[in-house]
Formats: structure tokens, sequence, C-alpha cells
């Protein structure tokens, strides 16, 4: 995908790619009856990955970069996993293969001549299932639910062939063993052929096969299982990936005999390319090849990421192309006003799915051409045309081409100007791609869209309020839903109303007091799921919870905004002033002179110091920075939406963030801002051993830093460091640190 997009179309994308995303996780985890193929939903998740990657600050609206599957469904009991079960991080080209062997590298500071073996197995398309067993017995099956938390699926877990009730001598005494459920070709046949109905695919029905509340159901059902994997361990395995899934296999347990070891990235392609080729005679249904880092000391160094394992890689084959009409464009506008551009599709079967709806991206690519002017096709895309539905690895499905001997309307599309839910003004601001509606909280569908994402998933996730119910009550006028705050009081507002709820067409008695239950349940909430859920445009989950463990709790976190304020608005100006000095300043002095404004600007009148404290704190967190660091001041600044945020956190009990699980290192709880070249570790590595041992890690200095690890090179930051008393250290006092 291309990435040279500016900030707001970004942000209007990642917005629209979170709704779907989050949609198809509910289809595919919950409902076992997905809506999209998986190679659509990785086209999706691919797209928002590269935005992410290209525009870090954007992270946002509801990442499904930092979930796993979806929230355990009703009637099971709930699974805590002890070790969280995780995502994959995908690729879909060579080259993506290439620079996660460089990644690997870069991270452990390995040479090029420096051995490094992956091994590389099917990706089985099936339902992730954990097992636990103590004594050499299974005690326990849950499948991975949001990865946190999963449904209790022991006794039908017993059924299953695969799944040995008793291991075989020298297992450890507890071990979770982590692998796929699934179900072949020909089994599958013949359930559709002799059961009372008829599914769509192996995966649903091993899906639904396995979560059966009746294990009978199960057990007649034919079902089997890959180990590839394991949780908590009272011992290891083995020092290497392949080792350990060899003991698996013998402690009875099935594993895929094509697993090969590989010794770089050719090797890992030429696996792929051979599994490949065999993927229709297997027998059943896989969908990549997985690679991991063999050396299990290199897994444990490189560690994860919020969802994912950086050592692991699920290397997805490709998908196809449709032709089918284009039937209408559509606009939907997001919670932060972008009108969004969607191909409305006579529905098209590609590669066994239905697809009906294709992303526009902005007007520009309506137009055929990228946000420079340059074209990106021959031609506009118009309704009524017939077009070519893309479906590559690499983008969410899109049009890739047009037919334009089929076309049937002479006049190009006319993106709309005005806001189509409210008719506000819907302004395209110089340099951004994107129309936003100028309605703000006037307009409904910025509305509706900020209360879908304030309950979605990631944010308080309320059983039984999802987008459609959202509609719903914000539409009724007798028991409304029209901010956050009037969640947490429909059920005083339901008794004391004539018309009840019980009594509407789709709830009954039990289905509303379940409902008022799941939103009393949510009025304890973690600071990291408020902070998300507030819906701040750059907050993403992982801003989130990198605010909430850098704050520690919500009366600091709203000191911290009140407290930046005037130096936000100070920002604010400085960056009005510099953009009009760009304009007019003459290349040969422009830099001197924009430096010269915005000192100006940030010194005259003074700041008060506190003031400057508090953003210079906020800006210098690792990761986050100024853009994102105004947008979250002005939410809590800004008159109309702090009456908003006031009264929706007069309602809850707001939890501090958890304190970090490495409480007795001797940094926990301090800053280390990380300067200058690392010769031993590198930077990735020491930010991510930093944070393990309890430390915050800051892109800047300031008073609140605790220690500054220099290495050669270091300049200003060490140089502040030292007129400011922090203490400072060399690598090597750092490794020794780490190695505690």
């Amino acid at each position: 995908m291309s990435t040279d997009l500016t900030a707001a179309e970004a942000a209007a994308r990642i917005k629209d790619l979170t709704a779907r995303i989050a949609q198809a996780n509910e289809d595919y985890h919950r409902r076992d009856a997905p809506t999209i193929s998986d190679a659509d939903y990785d086209a999706l998740k691919r797209e928002l990955a590269a935005l992410e990657v290209a525009f870090p600050d954007l992270k946002q609206d509801n990442s499904p970069s930092d979930q796993v599957g979806a929230a355990p469904a009703e009637g099971f009991g709930k699974v805590m996993h002890r070790q969280r079960m995780m995502s994959l991080e995908n690729a879909f080209s060579d080259s993506d293969v290439a620079d996660f062997a460089t990644r690997i590298r870069s991270f452990l500071n390995l040479p090029a001549d420096a051995p490094l073996n992956f091994t590389a197995e099917p990706k089985i398309d099936g339902l992730s299932l954990s097992l636990r067993y103590e004594g050499g017995r299974l005690v326990q099956a849950a499948t991975r639910g949001d990865g946190t938390v999963g449904e209790n699926v022991t006794a039908n877990a017993r059924t299953i062939a695969d799944i040995p009730e008793t291991l075989l001598p020298g297992a450890p005494d507890v071990l979770e063993v982590r692998g796929e459920v699934y179900m072949t070709h020909a089994d599958f046949a013949r359930l559709n052929d002799t059961g009372p109905r008829t599914f769509a695919n192996p995966r649903n029905a091993a899906a639904g096969s396995l979560r059966q509340i009746d294990p009978a159901i199960t057990a007649a059902r034919p079902l089997r299982f890959f180990a590839y994997a394991w949780g908590e361990l009272s011992a290891p395995l083995a020092d290497t990936q392949a080792g350990a899934v060899a003991r698996l296999a013998e402690f009875g347990f099935q594993t895929n005999p094509l697993m090969q070891l590989c010794d770089g990235t050719d090797a890992m392609l030429a696996v792929w390319t051979g599994i490949e080729q065999q993927r229709a005679t297997l027998g059943y249904d896989i969908d990549g090849v997985v690679y991991k880092v063999d050396d299990l000391s290199y897994q444990a160094r490189l560690g994860f990421r919020s969802t994912t394992p950086r050592w692991a890689l699920a290397h997805k084959f490709p998908a196809e192309l449709a032709w089918t009409r284009l039937e209408a464009i559509d606009i939907q506008v997001g919670r932060t006003g972008a009108l969004s551009p969607v191909a409305r599709l006579q529905p098209v079967t590609v590669g066994g799915v239905v697809v009906s709806n294709a992303t526009l991206h902005n007007e520009d690519y309506i137009a055929g051409r990228d946000n420079t002017g340059a074209p990106i096709r021959d031609t506009d895309i118009r309704p009524g045309d017939w077009v070519q539905v893309y479906r590559a690895g690499d983008v969410i499905p899109k049009i890739a081409a047009v037919d334009q001997s089929q076309r049937t309307s002479s006049a190009p599309y006319q993106f709309p100007d005005h806001c189509p839910a409210c008719g506000s003004e819907a302004i395209r601001e110089p340099g951004d791609s994107v129309r936003r509606c100028t309605g703000g909280l006037a307009c409904p569908a910025q509305a509706v869209e900020k209360l879908k994402h304030f309950v979605s998933r990631a944010a308080f996730d309320i059983e039984g309020l999802g987008a459609k119910q959202i509609e719903m009550f914000f539409a009724d006028d007798t028991l409304p839903i029209r901010e956050p705050a009037d969640i947490f009081t429909l059920a005083a507002r339901d008794k004391a109303n004539l018309s009840r709820l019980k009594n509407r067409d789709g709830f009954g008695e039990r289905s509303a007091e379940k409902l008022f239950a799941a939103i009393e349940e949510r009025r304890a909430i973690p600071l990291t799921r408020l902070i998300f859920a507030l819906g701040i445009r750059h907050v993403g989950e992982v801003a989130a919870a990198t605010l909430a463990r850098h704050f520690g709790d919500l009366p600091t976190l709203i000191a911290a905004m009140d407290a930046a304020a005037p130096a936000a608005e100070r920002h604010i100006a400085a960056d009005e002033a510099v953009a009009a000095e760009r304009a007019q300043a003459a290349a040969q002095n422009r830099r001197a002179r924009i430096a010269e404004t915005r000192d100006r600007i940030w010194s005259d009148p003074p700041l008060p110091a506190a003031a400057r404290a508090a953003w210079d704190d906020l800006t210098g967190i690792d990761g986050l920075g100024a853009v994102l660091a105004q947008s979250l001041v002005t939410a809590f600044h800004q008159p109309t939406e702090r009456v908003v945020i006031d009264r929706l956190i007069a309602q809850l009990n707001v939890l501090p963030a958890e304190a970090p699980a490495a409480q007795d290192s001797p940094v926990a709880g301090q800053t280390i801002v990380f300067t200058g070249s690392l010769e031993k570790m590198t930077r990735a590595e020491a930010k991510a051993r930093a944070e393990a041992l309890g430390a915050k890690v800051a892109g800047s200095v300031s008073a609140k830093t605790d220690l500054v690890v220099a290495g050669p090179g270091a300049g200003s930051k060490a140089k502040k460091a030292e007129d400011l008393g922090i203490r400072i250290i060399d690598e090597d006092e750092w490794l020794a640190i780490a190695a505690t």
C-alpha cells in the first residue's frame, strides 16, 4: 500500500479499518461464522499495520494490532490464561520475510554471518486451544478468547482422540500445550453429508463442534489436534523450538510432520514454496507457513510486542482477483468527522467468499490520483463501472482496475462538500486528502461513532451493548444514550421510565437485567481502558497503556493535563507561526527565521515553569510525541469535551495502572533515557529489557528522569542530564543492571 498519505487521511483510513476488523473478529472468534475470507481479513490487518508503521502517532481507533481474538462467548466458564495466547505478525511477500530476519539480527545485534536458525511449519486454519496438564493429567482446556481470557472447554477437549488424557513419561509437572483444533477435508465432507446442518468450511465446523454446550455433540464430531507451542512450564522442554516440539511428540501429541529447520531466508522461502505446492493435497486447510526463531534463548531476549511475539512470523498465501459491478459509492462519517468513501459492489464470490464492499480511501483515490496529484491508474472510478476487486495481502479489498469499455456514466463522481449526516460543511484543509465534517458534537454520525468506540472490545467492552444497540439507544427519545455517562445511568432512568426496556422489541426481562448487570460490572475500569475509550484522536490502545503506566492513576493524569494546558496552547501558536514563516520566508534564511519564531512564541510572555515541565514530561514519554500530546491535552482542556469526561468519571471507579511486575529490580519505577550509541545491546532490546524490569523509558531528559544510559556520541541529552544532576551510566553499567 502507499504510505505517502497525510496524517488526516491516514487517521480516517485507520478508523475504517478498525471497524471492519472488529466486526470480522466478532464473527470469526465468537460466532464461528466469518463473513469475510482469511485473505480479506489479512488484507485489512496488513494495511492497518503499514499505516501504523508509517504514522506511529496515529496508532489509534481501537487498533486490532493490539488485540487478539475476541471476548469469550456466553455459555462457557471463563479461564484466565497464565501466559497470554498471542497472535502472529503476518507477512505477504518474500521481502517481508527478509525484513523479519533482518529485524531479528538487528534486535539481537547479530552479525550477518552469525548462525541463526528458524523453524518453518504449516499454519493450520483451525481454532486455537490451550491444554493444561498437572502431574501428567489433563486438568483444563481453554480457547484463546481475547488472548487473556478464554472459554473453558475441558469436557469437550477430552473427547478429541488426538488430545491425550494422560501424558507419556518425562513431561514437566506443569505443562500448558498449545495448538490448533481442526477438521480434515474428508471428515468435513462426511459431516456435511450426514449432519443436521451444513457448515461453510472445515474451520467453522471445527470451531462450532468444539464450542458445544453438550460434550456429546463434540464427541460425535471428527476433530483433530496439532500441538506446536506451549504456555506455562514448570521445567524447560528443550533449548530450541524444534527440540521442544519433538518433546511434545514424545509426550503423546500429534505434531506436524512438515516442520523443517531453516538456516536463513532462502531456506525459509523454499519451505514456503514447497508447502504451498502441497497445499491442495494435505487433506486439511492451511493458510500459510509460520516461521519461528529456533533458539529459545533468543526468543526470550526478543520477547513480545503488545499482541505478537517478535520471534515469529506467519507468511500467508496469496489471495485472488475478481470482476464485478460498482453499484454505488457511500460516504461514512467517522468519529473524528472524516468522510470515508466505500464502494458498494454487486456481490461477487472470490476464493469461496462473497465480497460486497471495498475501500475507496478518499476523493483523490476515486479520481485516480495520489495525494501529490500523480496518477495511480488510467481512469477515475464512477458508480456503474465494471471494476476489478484486488485482494492481495498488502491492501484491503479495493478496486484495482476499471473496464472503461463497459462504462455507463458520462460524469465523474462528485465527492460531497457537506456532511451527509448533519449537513455541515465538510472542509479539506490544505495538504490534507480527507474532508472532515465541521459539525463536531452536533453531528449525530460522529456522536454515534464515538459511542461505538467507547463500548468496543478494547475499551469498555460491555456485553450486550454493541454497535447496533448504541444506534438504537442514540435514536431513542425515551431512554437515550447520547454520551458515555448516559450508559451508567441507564438502569436508574429505566426504573423511572413508563416505557421499560424489558417490554421493548429485542429485549425481555432477562436480557434487560443482563445488560444492566454488564454495565454495572464495568463501573470499575482500568485506567488504560478508560483512556482508550475516550476516543481521543491519535491515542490508540498502545498509547493509552503507555500513558496509564506513566501517570499511574487518573487524578495524576488529569492534573498533568491541566498543568500542561498553557504549554499546549503555546505549542499551537508556535506551529501556526512557523507555518506562516515557512510560507513567507526566503529559502536561504528560512531555517533561522523558523527557529527564531518558535523561540519567540515559547518565551514571550514567559510560560509558567510548571506548565513547561508538565508539557516536557508528556512529550518526553517514549513513543508519543507532540502531536499526540496536543490532542490529549486539548481533549481535557476543551470545555465541552471536559464536561463530558467529568460526567463520565463521576459514574466510575477508575482503577490505577498495575504496578510493574519487576517490583524488586534496581530500576523499578524509575524513568530511563537511552542516548548515544549502544554497542553491546540494541536500543530496541535495551528498551524492552528496561520495561521488563519495571522502568519507564522516556525519549527526552527532564527533571523527572532518574537515570541516563549514555553511549558513544551522546550529546545534548547527556549534557542536560549533567546540568540537572541526573545519574549517568555507561553501557557496561546498564548491562550489569539488565542482568538482574
